[in-house]
């Protein structure tokens, strides 16, 4: 019985989560034809957990409303503002309600023209009123609160400059006091602002810095709680320029003094998220969800958590285990779904919401549902990259389903070749948009190996979808995910030393990286170096949670049925089957150590169960077919010698 290579599905995100696990992936679809084999499963691609993410989340999409941010407070500032000062007259009331309702309005969505052509006009007529009324303090504010949402920070500390210049002056009609410490608040922000644009390095800050900011934090915030919005500030910057560990630090010490800030709580939470440790990410979204049950942010970023702890690995055909083993998995997308709709409840107009749900709907296998979903994603923002990816993606899956997928592949090509063409670097992670063009070429190629027979057609496919994999890896030569991807496609095609040096990059960019470690133990076992592999195999386990292990553990069970060693390998596909019930390889692998014991009653039994897991696994059809026939055959001949 020859051998069958098997692949488990790898996930893709809609975001974000943008996982990493410090960053966003999103890994091609590793499903293979195997060779001529059917008697036991390989599993060559174990899924990682993307890091974040979001899932699918581009930075536009989380400055939007995933990073919990100081300015989305505004609008009851300003609003607050409304109470505390008394306009000069009828006309600027108006003028001033209507510009504290614009800025409080987190998520205008539609056709881009149209947001700036209301951007435009507002900010025209509070320069009007600012020119018109040059004592007018609170004018002034609305203004720089207008450019510091419009990300414009030298031109809002102006504005602010100004107004606190006016309300400094000696004359009593204009001594407001509480509207002077706002402007100051806010005035502090944008320098803060305008300081990290200057000097965006990524460099935690030093054990000096950190401490004589965290001295400053605790001593301004005790004397006005109302600092707390600087400090938040100032941790949200660290947060988006990489500096997570020196983010954590401030975040943490403002919230042990301000327990009821629900921006810094939602950023810490975002902070543990990108350095993956789920559990305290968890701990923020799920107080954070019991406080305000109407976030959006946090039901959006919780949900994001669940599907990258979760939702990550996806069995592809003939790595599918029993119903009752996937029971964390049903259960953690069926929450983060009601997270989702809750916040398309909230925020209806937030694309990248929608995208979301779209991707958790898609891993429950509701496609039908996946697909309404992004098709309202991509009517809300039609020119958002990362909703562009997700419909790409998407395509690609339903071509896997569909019996013409040319069109469909066709249209997710040309969608990815144009988000690379049009999109900004600093905003898309370009590496996986050509992991994502890979995609359609290895499917393309698997269609034209399976239905055309000229080799020509089918090298040059092959050259395409190597050529997208190697310009991922030249966009970030440090990306150990992209070194995998390739070094997977190498193994799949059966070209196991090229296999080896792709994964050996792999695991040299991380050493962390368990299924890199698992597939340079098959390829290494596929290559006739059985002691190599195993001291992989055993690397791997090392590394692996739960949700891989199983599969590391059935490949090492292959290895020592190789080697004769039955017990052992038995041993091993028990434990599998111990961590993940049902788990239909480890049942089929494990019927053929019965079957080189002579034990055929034992090996009917488990290729059963390998079908009642997964009915597309055909090699389990066909051991079993074996086993009945060898079996008739034996008592047979047991009945013939009983005659003579």
């Amino acid at each position: 019985m020859a051998e069958k290579l098997g692949a488990a599905e790898e996930s893709s995100n809609s975001k974000a989560f943008h996982h990493t696990a410090t960053k966003l992936v999103v890994l091609a679809d590793l499903n293979v034809d195997p060779p001529e084999a059917e008697a036991e499963e390989v599993d060559s691609s174990l899924v990682p957990p993307p890091p974040i993410t979001i899932l699918g989340n581009d930075e536009n999409s989380q400055d939007k409303s995933s990073l919990s941010k100081d300015t989305d407070s505004i609008e009851g500032e300003s609003k607050k503002l409304n109470k505390l000062s008394k306009s000069r007259s009828r006309k600027t009331d108006s003028s001033l309600d209507c510009v504290a309702d614009v800025d409080g309005d987190q998520h205008v969505q539609g056709p881009p023209s149209s947001r700036e052509e209301k951007v435009s006009s507002v900010k025209t007529g509070l320069v009007h009123v600012a020119r018109k009324m040059p004592k007018n303090a609170h004018a002034h504010f609305i203004l720089g609160l207008m450019y510091q949402r419009l990300s414009q920070p030298q031109k809002a500390v102006l504005a602010y400059e100004k107004a606190e210049e006016i309300l400094l002056r000696p004359e009593a009609e204009i001594d407001r006091p509480e509207l002077l410490s706002l402007v100051q608040i806010h005035h502090a922000q944008c320098l803060i602002l305008e300081s990290s644009s200057e000097n965006s390095s990524d460099k935690e800050l030093e054990p000096h810095e950190l401490e004589e900011i965290l001295f400053k934090l605790k001593q301004s915030v005790r004397s006005d709680i109302r600092q707390t919005a600087v400090w938040n500030t100032l941790g949200f910057i660290l947060l988006k320029t990489g500096r997570m560990q020196s983010a954590i630090s401030v975040l943490s010490s403002l919230l042990s003094i301000a327990p009821e800030n629900y921006d810094c709580l939602g950023n810490l939470g975002i902070a543990y998220l990108q350095i993956g440790n789920l559990e305290l990410s968890a701990k923020c979204f799920q107080e954070l969800i019991l406080k305000d049950q109407n976030h959006p942010a946090a039901l959006v970023n919780y949900a994001a958590l669940l599907l990258c702890k979760y939702a990550s690995v996806v069995a592809g055909p003939g790595a599918i285990a029993a119903e009752g083993a996937l029971t964390d998995q049903i259960m953690a997308a069926n929450v983060a779904k009601e997270c989702l709709l809750a916040a398309v409840k909230a925020d209806s107009k937030s694309a990248h919401v929608w995208a979301n749900l779209a991707y958790a709907f898609s891993i429950s296998g509701d496609h039908r549902s996946s697909s309404k979903c992004l098709e309202k994603a991509a009517k809300l923002e039609p020119n958002c990259m990362s909703t562009r990816y997700a419909v790409a993606i998407h395509r690609i899956k339903e071509a896997e389903r569909s019996q013409d997928p040319t069109e469909l592949l066709s249209c997710a090509g040309n969608e990815m070749a144009s988000i690379i063409r049009d999109s900004d670097s600093s905003l898309v992670e370009i590496p996986i948009v050509w992991s994502g063009l890979a995609m359609v070429h290895k499917a393309q190629h698997e269609i034209a190996a399976a239905y055309e027979s000229e080799q020509n057609g089918l090298r040059e496919v092959e050259e395409r979808a190597v050529c997208s994999l190697k310009q991922a890896i030249a966009e970030d030569p440090n990306d150990a995910v992209q070194w995998h991807q390739l070094g997977v496609h190498s193994l799949c095609a059966r070209q196991f030393k090229t296999s080896q040096k792709y994964l050996k990059a792999a695991v040299a960019c991380d050493k962390d990286c368990s299924y890199a470690w698992s597939n340079l133990g098959v390829s290494l076992q596929l290559s006739e170096e059985p002691s190599q592999a195993e001291e992989v195999y055993k690397q791997a386990l090392s590394l692996a949670t739960t949700q891989q292990a199983h599969a590391i553990l059935s490949n090492l069970g292959i290895l020592y049925r190789h080697q004769k060693q039955y017990q052992r390998a038995k041993a091993m596909f028990t434990k599998s089957l111990e961590l993940q019930p049902g788990y239909a390889l480890a049942f089929n692998n494990l019927g053929l150590v019965f079957v080189a014991e002579g034990l055929l009653e034992e090996a009917k039994y488990c290729f059963d169960k390998a079908l009642q897991s997964d009915s597309l696994l055909d090699a389990a059809k066909s051991n079993l077919i074996k086993v009945v026939a060898m079996s008739k055959l034996c008592k047979g001949l047991s009945s013939c010698g009983l005659k003579e």
